[in-house]
């Protein structure tokens, strides 16, 4: 790259050699003004109004033009007898934290390079110096024949410079913003949102110039005697009166280009009422292939386990029967005296001993009947 300006950066005590150049090209399409008619080029030929006659770059100097129109002659002499310390050196006057600069004062951005071996090490204290502070060095420098603001930055391994309006030069934006008082409802700030988050992030170098690209070929075609190609109409957008419809048709348009599914939004949570206590929850569905599902073996288990505690209990039923029974043949046998009391009591007590062993096998039986249709069920 070729450097437009040689000087030395003043870093306190320390002067660091350097070489200026530009960090950024133009790609624009550049055309000549020609005469219609014939083709002919249309050239600006500096002509002395005095003489009426065409003069060569050798005999072009400056000049102030003063309020009567008078001109006042500035040679280079009288510009290098300035008293300014920045003719050739970039003078850091301070760290400032980046934040603290405003977008709106930066202008063209160049490179310093280290101009020749001594420089290498200054060079790269300076470098280091900015990275650890996380701060920007806020300098001044004279080119083309004033003098600049500039803030010095690292960029990979090398520092940056960007030329830096004065403050005085930005103007204040007044008048620029809606006079009238304008209410934004949250339903529209939600839109702009969810528009936001459709158009997500981009990788700046995927971007390029469309209607440089488009020119090229225009420009290329007539160079081979061909039909330019003609631009793809697209159909003029209706005037939109409604806020919220322009921003809803927005999203569906960015995520129609972004990706598909235009009523799908990027993200969406499916809302599931609570169950209500004692409302059973839903079965889980049977798997493929035949197999049962584990509620249905869970229910069929419970079932045989209900109807064993049925039986259990009409037996322990049975038997509590049967001892009530042989307790009343018992109180209804009169009582004896002496040895013939004795006698009718232990007969008393074996009738009750035999209703009860009666009501206890009639019990099981039944019990046991009843159980074997229950198997043949759950079998």
């Amino acid at each position: 790259m070729r450097s437009i300006w040689n000087g030395a950066i003043s870093f306190g005590l320390v002067s660091i050699p350097i070489k200026l150049v530009n960090a950024t090209e133009s790609h624009a399409v550049s055309f000549r003004q020609i005469h219609t008619e014939d083709g002919g080029r249309i050239r600006y030929r500096k002509v002395c109004e005095l003489e009426d006659r065409e003069v060569t770059q050798a005999e072009i100097g400056k000049a102030y033009e003063d309020a009567d129109g008078s001109m006042v002659p500035i040679t280079d002499e009288d510009l290098s007898h300035l008293p300014i310390p920045t003719a050739r050196t970039i003078e850091i006057v301070a760290f400032v934290p980046e934040e603290r600069i405003d977008p709106l004062q930066m202008g063209a951005a160049y490179y310093l390079a280290a101009s020749g071996a001594p420089a290498a090490k200054p060079y790269t204290l300076l470098r280091e110096a900015l990275k650890r502070s996380n701060r920007v060095a806020i300098a001044k420098f004279a080119l083309r024949g004033r003098e600049r603001l500039g803030m010095l930055r690292v960029v990979g391994d090398a520092i940056a410079m960007h030329g830096l309006l004065w403050p005085d030069e930005v103007r204040a934006p007044e008048g620029v913003a809606p006079d009238a008082g304008v209410t934004v409802r949250d339903q529209e700030l939600d839109l702009a949102d969810a528009l936001m988050d459709t158009l997500g992030e981009i990788d700046l170098a995927d971007l390029h110039d469309e209607y440089r690209e488009a020119l090229e070929e225009v420009i290329a075609a007539k160079s081979a005697g061909e039909t330019p190609p003609e631009a793809r109409e697209e159909a003029a957008p209706g005037k939109v009166l409604d806020l919220m419809a322009a921003l809803e048709s927005s999203v569906r348009a960015a995520r129609e280009s972004r990706g598909g599914e235009e009523d799908a939004p990027a993200e969406e949570a499916e809302v599931r009422s609570l169950r209500e206590r004692g409302t059973p929850s839903r079965q889980t569905p049977k798997e493929t292939g035949g197999k049962k599902s584990t509620s249905a073996a869970a229910k069929k288990t419970a079932a045989k386990k209900t109807a064993g505690r049925t039986a259990a209990g009409k037996t322990a039923a049975g038997k509590t029967a049967g001892k009530k029974a042989g307790e009343k043949a018992a109180a209804k046998e009169p009582a004896k005296k002496t040895a013939g009391r004795g006698t009718a009591t232990k007969s008393t007590t074996a009738k009750g001993a035999a209703t009860t062993k009666t009501a206890t096998r009639s019990a099981a039986a039944k019990s046991t009947a009843k159980k074997a249709p229950s198997r043949k069920r759950s079998a």
